[in-house]
Formats: structure tokens, sequence, C-alpha cells
């Protein structure tokens, strides 16, 4: 694999990141609980789908074929996308999304952290300026998460419950590979598996006050990042977002 390769594979896999979790959360709109949740979560779709232009904008342009952002997004199918499986997990109710949300969250602002400081400076640059709305998305999921947590005896049983169904698929984000070798030796982006201990206490920290119980078991669901395999969500998913454009090539307004 060369440089360029695995510069493309690794931008696709951080815009393929957000574009699939802001469509998971724009699947809210008109139906969240109260109508403020309805604004902050339409919002923070908006925020990955704005952060999504900007990665899968320059992954076109290190593929030099032509295709951009749009045709990236809306004229790949599921075994061409390199996204966690974390982020195409269905919304469940309300308490899954939220924690699904802290769960990437976490682990979202910590690597933009590093990427702020890459060698690349188109990468410095789109982690900068992702990194405000990033900052802003952790405090309010992880906020959420202790309020729902540490509240009523449903809500925190609900809370629980997302954290086990969901906790399998974090494991995913530490896991290492050639792009990502690549990546660690051009200095574009630091080794995953190197934050996994940051990661983990800034997640204990709140489940802590959340008084939720971190599974024990850290086996790790994967394939996602890397294409192997994907959950038969992403497929649906994909029905709901490519249709337009599918059904209509090259439509324009």
């Amino acid at each position: 694999m060369t440089r360029n390769e695995a510069l493309f594979e690794f931008l696709q896999r951080m815009g393929d990141n957000t574009l699939i979790l802001g469509h998971r959360i724009s699947e809210w709109c008109g139906m969240a609980p109260v109508l403020e949740e309805d604004i902050a979560l339409s919002n923070t779709a908006l925020d990955f789908i704005g952060q999504t232009q900007f990665w899968l904008g320059y992954a076109g342009e290190v593929e030099g074929e032509g295709r951009d952002a749009d045709r990236l997004a809306f004229h790949r199918d599921a075994w061409d996308f390199r996204n966690v499986l974390l982020v195409e997990m269905p919304n469940g109710d309300f308490g899954q999304t939220i924690m699904r949300q802290f769960l990437f969250d976490a682990w979202h602002s910590i690597y933009i952290a590093r990427l702020i400081k890459s060698s690349d400076a188109r990468v410095a640059e789109i982690a900068e300026k992702a990194s405000k709305e990033i900052a802003y998305h952790l405090e309010r999921s992880a906020d959420t998460v202790v309020a729902l947590g540490d509240g009523t005896e449903e809500s925190h049983a609900r809370m629980q419950k997302a954290l086990d169904y969901l906790y399998p698929y974090v494991g995913e984000m530490f896991l290492s590979d050639e792009v990502d070798a690549e990546m660690i030796a051009a200095g574009i982006a630091p080794d995953p598996s190197t934050l996994r201990d940051e990661y983990d206490a800034l997640v204990q920290k709140v489940m802590d006050e959340a008084t939720l119980s971190i599974p024990g078991n850290r086996f790790a669901q994967k394939g996602g990042k890397t294409g192997t395999m994907h959950t038969e969500h992403l497929g649906h998913l994909l029905c709901s977002m490519q249709w337009l454009q599918r059904a209509y090539p090259d439509g324009n307004w």
C-alpha cells in the first residue's frame, strides 16, 4: 500500500464515521422526546455532515479520480464504507442514541486533538475547525448520560442496557492496521492503540457519575473500518440516505 492509498483510506474512515453517525442522528429530526433535544440532535447531525464534507472532499482530491464528497457519499456501496461499526448501530430508544453518541464523542475528541498536530496541513486544518464542535458534542452527551444514568430507576436501567449493548463495538476504534501504520510513519495520525488508556479514563469518570457499570468483557466487534464486514444496519441506512441520488444520478434542483 502506497502512502497516497493509505491517506485515501484514512480520510474515508474519518469522513464515513461522521457521515454515517450524522445520518443516524438526523433520523431523530421531528421525533425526539422534547423540542430542545430535537433541535440539539439536528444541529449535531449538521456538524457531522459539515465535517464529512471536508474529510471526503479531501479524500476525493487525494484519490484523483474525479470523485467529490457527494460522489463518495452517495455512490459507494456498503462494502466500500470505512466507518467503525459503532456509528451504524440503530438509534434504539433515546438512551441508546445518547450512549452511542457519548462513546463515539469520547474517542473523537481524543483523536481529533492529536490530528490538530498532524504533519499533513489539510488534516490539521480540518481537525482544528472541527475541534470546537466536537468538544461541545462531548460535553453535551456526557452530561446527558449522567443525567439519565443517575436519574430515575427506568432511565438508569435503559442506559445500562444501552451501554451493555454498545460496548462491544468500542474496541474497534483502537485497532491498528497497515493504513494506520502508514499514517503513523508519516506523522499524519496517531497510533489508535495508544489512545485507549485516556479513553478508558474518560469513560470511567462519566460512568461513575452516571452510576453505570462498564462491562468487563473487552471483546471487540470489528470489520467496519477495514470494510471487511459491516452489520446489516448499514445497508438499510444507505437505502434511505442514497436513494434519491441513485434514482436520479447527478440530478440538479
